[in-house]
């Protein structure tokens, strides 16, 4: 694949092998001793011709701080295009994008004074316990409607996670390092750790979810980093993973592990659709 610094052009032209956006909803029991459900959503992006006989290859996708499911595929809509005209290309296989959010509630997303590390690290539970299985018991999935532990995990290399700023950092926290076994694919796009995080931590996490996933024989297809040089995350994103890719045995670059460059790209949409963009001519691959 060759790297480009501006979206084509093509990219975002209407075309008419478009594809469809609907709503996903599913109840979460993680947030509540009593086990009180609370009922959440999702965007869910469908490749044009979608058949529930196939099955396709799924991609959670988060948004940023302040904001929830509606920002990838709602908010900005010319990530369907996009999402359209690649598959249409054939720079990425037909897959289905699911945009859900990591906030239990409203009230929590306006909490300001609420750590990051705590929402991201929590949504590892519920991306376990009720998202993925709820989701893809109903949609044409690898998991083929089974939502078993044993078949989700046996079903990994068809599931890929990634993410915007908080989003890059909950793919971190949830996906990477507390799920390890339910996903092969990673996007972190823009940050790790936020500015007051701690990098001798992040690096040990990255290279010991490495280590003991390998020892259990679960293998990472790719780790796919992005960032603008600009960006306010780039800094700590970029030291963090230039000492776990020498730490690490098991991240290779080229091979399983990257981490494109935005020369002056900052933190902006414009940044993270490239950014989408280069991972799935990546993923599942």
């Amino acid at each position: 694949m060759e790297y480009v610094f501006e979206m084509p052009a093509k990219m975002l032209a209407e075309t008419d092998k478009k594809g469809t956006v609907e709503r996903f909803e599913y109840d979460s029991r993680t947030y509540d001793e009593k086990d009180e459900p609370i009922h959440k959503g999702a965007f869910v992006y469908l490749p044009t011709g979608y058949d529930k006989t196939k099955k396709y290859n799924v991609l959670y996708l988060l948004h940023g701080g302040g904001f929830g499911e509606e920002w990838w595929l709602k908010m900005f809509p010319d990530t369907v295009t996009i999402l359209d005209n690649m598959i249409a290309e054939g720079l990425c296989e037909p897959c289905i994008v699911v945009t859900p959010t990591f906030y239990p509630s409203e009230e929590i997303m306006h909490d300001e004074g609420r750590p990051n590390e705590d929402v991201c690290e929590n949504f590892k539970t519920e991306l376990r316990k009720d998202l993925i299985p709820s989701f893809e018991k109903q949609y044409a999935t690898y998991a083929e409607g089974d939502v078993s532990e044993t078949n989700l995990v046996n079903t990994r290399t068809h599931r890929a996670f990634a993410g915007l700023s908080l989003g890059s950092m909950t793919t971190y926290r949830a996906a990477f390092y507390n799920n390890f076994d339910l996903f092969s694919w990673y996007g972190p796009f823009s940050g790790c750790c936020g500015p007051f995080g701690d990098h001798d931590k992040e690096v040990s996490r990255i290279c010991e979810t490495l280590k003991d996933g390998y020892a259990k024989g679960l293998t990472l297809d790719y780790m796919f980093c992005c960032n603008g040089d600009q960006d306010m995350a780039f800094a700590e994103h970029k030291e963090i993973m230039d000492r776990a890719e020498k730490e690490s045995e098991f991240l290779e670059k080229g091979k399983n592990y990257d981490f494109f460059i935005i020369p002056g790209g900052v933190h902006d949409m414009k940044a993270w659709q490239l950014h989408l963009y280069h991972a799935l001519q990546v993923f599942f691959k």
